[in-house]
């Protein structure tokens, strides 16, 4: 799929990999080379805080940052609003980079610029750009995400290639091929590499995204389960066990018609919703069939019942962030249970690995140094296999400029940065890997301070 010559549609990059491959070494690069590309960034988190537009250097260009933890849930309705912010100050740029977390399945975010009529007119996906950790990744390969951002990839940077032998950097780029045997394949270092090899590639390869997934243009949802009721006026309770999650967003809404056909004309229109900042509803507490973003809290134990009262008779549906049988999830009147006339599942199989958790340190005051670097050093000894990535901004005690760390496994890489200046003065953190302890590492991190 070639761009024409009078294509003026704005072309985005979708730059993806693994955590700690370089995403932001390679964004930096891109910000500071001399391509004459006004660049707005769109970036997106996994973790509590956001450390990353800290990270990247100051620059002309627009950053947006979503930090929503899996971008495969939730991306394609804030995507759309930004990128639809972004086109009324067309004036101001004339591409679109979007780095999108280390556990993304990129194939949601390209799904965008196929799916939304208005963005397909406005935009064009590029392509994909997926670097990979040459010394870290075959600890993650077998992994979903890891694989997803591999296959999708119109272009792979093999990255750190210096921390690699020869023979194990050839065995890792014929297991790729054999992934993904057409995509570009560069070695590099500190992500350094020729932008023309990386931007204005012509073109997302949608024949070859359908030969890798055929379901690639049916887009996950940010909700598992839409069921149809057909309720009186009054008030009724959605009844929850405890479940996989400690909250559930869901949103009612009255509809027009009670069939399945009804519920997939409101899917779109639902996305923006999941999209929305929700509305907290602890247990007894009430919702209405508004169309608003509700968030049931779940995290106490036993039996949760929650107030759903109905202005007038109709049609009501209910879509809900997971299955009812996650949670025995049922909606009950008066006098019985109400069944749902109609019901329909999305992303059917789809599953987070629960181990895998960030933890997010935002703090005043001044670090020691000496004791910050024992600190991390026994950290990695201890727990360096569990911790995929971290990063952060620290104030080291009578240092004029900020200190900027980063570090993947076992490998740490820290140094100065801008002066503080004016600006007040902080710390902040953000650990992502495996069976991460919050008390020890926020304990670790305290005993540092001045």
């Amino acid at each position: 799929m070639q761009a024409s010559p009078s294509e003026d549609r704005v072309p985005v990059t979708v730059l993806t990999g693994y955590l700690g491959a370089g995403k932001t070494t390679l964004l930096n690069r891109i910000l500071t080379e001399q391509h004459g590309k006004r660049i707005a960034v769109i970036e997106n988190e996994f973790g509590e805080i956001g450390v990353d537009n800290e990270l990247v250097i100051n620059s002309e260009e627009e950053i947006f940052e979503m930090n929503n933890g899996c971008i495969c849930c939730t991306v394609r309705g804030d995507l759309i609003r930004i990128l639809g912010g972004l086109m009324r100050c067309r004036d101001k740029f004339d591409y679109i980079l979007i780095e999108t977390t280390g556990l993304a399945d990129p194939a949601p975010v390209a799904q965008t610029f196929f799916m939304d009529d208005e963005v397909q007119e406005q935009l064009r996906l590029d392509g994909v750009v997926t670097i990979v950790d040459a010394k870290h990744v075959l600890l993650h390969f077998d992994d979903d995400q890891c694989q997803e951002q591999l296959a999708f990839g119109d272009v792979v940077l093999l990255n750190k290639t210096d921390l690699v032998s020869p023979e194990d950097l050839h065995d890792l780029e014929q297991r790729i091929r054999g992934m993904n045997a057409m995509a570009q394949i560069y070695h590099t270092q500190h992500a350094a590499v020729d932008m023309d090899k990386i931007l204005d590639l012509g073109g997302f390869n949608l024949s070859r995204a359908l030969e890798i997934d055929p379901q690639f243009l049916e887009p996950e949802y940010p909700f598992e389960w839409a069921g149809l009721y057909r309720l009186n006026r009054g008030t009724y309770d959605l009844v929850l066990q405890e479940g996989s999650d400690a909250s559930m967003d869901v949103v009612c809404t009255p509809m027009q018609g009670d069939t399945i056909a009804a519920i997939e004309a409101m899917q779109e229109e639902m996305v923006l919703r999941f999209s929305d900042d929700p509305e907290f509803c602890e247990p007894g507490g009430l919702f209405k069939p508004d169309a608003a973003l509700a968030q049931l809290h779940l995290d106490a134990p036993g039996e949760k019942r929650f107030r759903l009262r109905v202005p007038r008779q109709g049609i009501y549906a209910l879509f809900t962030q997971h299955l009812p049988e996650e949670f025995d999830f049922t909606l009950q009147g008066s006098q019985s249970e109400i069944e749902p006339i109609a019901s329909r599942e999305y992303n059917a199989g789809h599953e987070h690995d629960d181990t895998i958790t960030s933890v997010g340190i935002t703090s005043p005051g001044a670090v020691d140094p000496d004791l910050f670097g024992d600190w991390l050093r026994n950290l990695l000894i201890e727990k360096g296999v569990d911790i995929f990535r971290m990063k952060g901004i620290i104030n080291l005690d009578q240092e004029d400029n900020r200190y900027v760390f980063q570090g993947v496994h076992m490998l740490f890489d820290g140094r100065p940065d801008r002066p503080w200046g004016d600006t007040e003065r902080y710390n902040q953190l953000i650990f992502i890997g495996r069976d991460l302890d919050r008390a020890a590492l926020n304990g670790g991190f305290q005993s540092c301070l001045v």
